[in-house]
């Protein structure tokens, strides 16, 4: 008996159609760097080029070319990470120019091409992570030949905490990469990410590039979720116990039966991406009533405490990740957040995709 991963394709498309709407005239990207967020990149790339998509961005060159293979030429895919020139393998990928090492490299490609390659170039404008930097970008502004060969598809920045809307960072940044742009050769803006696109005009892209928010992730936290759920996790019973109070259930013995108890045992665990940190915390809901999970999160296995719902039998479903229960949800119960509930899904599950 195996769980069973249920991706609502029709959902990411809906959500997809939502946030277009939000950002126009600008485009809407589709973010399915790992692996599209643990649902299937292949799947979810050809239900949005389906939808209206046309431009795709992934972290790995890999991830690039699995992904030219799944949804076909046309759609451009930008790789977030960078690659070098002649990497490719002629997949037609967007490299992303993180700092003047690439810029340099990838404008002497040009030069020995005899043609303008196109690029996408990522600026820091407060995360301190990836792209250029305000050093190389004063010497970038103060010498655009650098640029020479090289045709600029967007120039990018990420926001740092555009999921807190009062945060200064976010003006800060805003403001920063406006004066930034002025100084570059003009192209189109790529700015807005998931919740960026609802902090409002002055967020304004020509390029959005949401990500978590395609696969049903609150991009608003603490007010009510705009996206349609896109993942359903459920996985098989595997053997139904009556155990005695004071029973110990679990590695470690940590938690005990305070009463006489039915214990279900179900197939998942944190070789599944089944977090251990949810241990004691989560629930799984049976015939849309919850269910406490008790003892710890093992490898392949955990327990739930069913001795107030009717009777379950072996080969019976517990939903882990669904309605009533999802992944933001799971993720606050974890103590961390639904990006890494979904990216860490298993390759054990069986994955189901549905759409109309």
């Amino acid at each position: 008996m195996q769980a069973v991963l249920t991706v609502d394709l029709d959902a990411v498309a809906a959500n997809w159609r939502l946030l277009r709407d939000r950002a126009a005239p600008g485009r809407v990207a589709g973010v399915v760097k790992a692996d599209a967020y643990g649902l299937g990149a292949a799947a979810v790339g050809r239900a949005l080029v389906a939808a209206g998509c046309r431009d795709f961005f992934v972290a790995h060159l890999a991830e690039g070319m699995a992904l030219r293979a799944a949804i076909g030429p046309g759609p451009s895919i930008a790789v977030l990470n960078g690659f070098a020139p002649g990497r490719d393998e002629d997949a037609g990928l967007l490299p992303v120019l993180n700092g003047l090492g690439d810029v340099a490299a990838w404008a002497a490609a040009a030069a020995v091409a005899g043609r303008q390659l196109p690029v996408l170039l990522h600026v820091d404008t407060g995360m301190a992570r990836l792209g250029l930097p305000p050093a190389e970008l004063e010497a970038l502004a103060a010498d655009p030949t650098r640029l020479t060969g090289l045709a600029l598809q967007a120039v990018m920045t990420h926001l740092a905490c555009a999921d807190a809307p009062e945060h200064p960072l976010n003006a800060e940044q805003s403001a920063r990469f406006a004066a930034i742009r002025a100084r570059l050769p003009a192209a189109p803006a790529s700015f807005a990410n998931s919740s960026g696109l609802f902090l409002g005009p002055g967020f304004a892209s020509d390029l959005a590039r949401p990500g978590c928010a395609l696969y049903g992730i609150n991009p608003t936290p603490g007010r009510p979720n705009p996206m349609r759920q896109a993942v359903t996790l459920a996985a098989p019973v595997l053997q139904v116990r009556e155990v005695p109070a004071g029973t110990p259930v679990g590695y470690g013995a940590g938690w005990a039966a305070p009463r006489p108890s039915r214990i279900a045992t179900v197939a998942a665990g944190y070789a599944d991406g089944y977090l251990r940190s949810l241990s004691g915390r989560a629930v799984g809901m049976v015939r849309g009533r919850p269910a406490p999970l008790v003892g710890r999160v093992s490898m392949d296995l955990i327990t739930f405490d069913v001795t107030d719902l009717p009777a379950l039998q072996p080969g019976e479903m517990v939903q882990l990740i669904g309605p009533g229960n999802t992944p933001d949800e799971v993720a606050e119960r974890a103590g961390t957040i639904g990006y890494e509930i979904l990216t860490g899904l298993g390759g054990r599950y069986r994955r189901d995709y549905r759409a109309a």
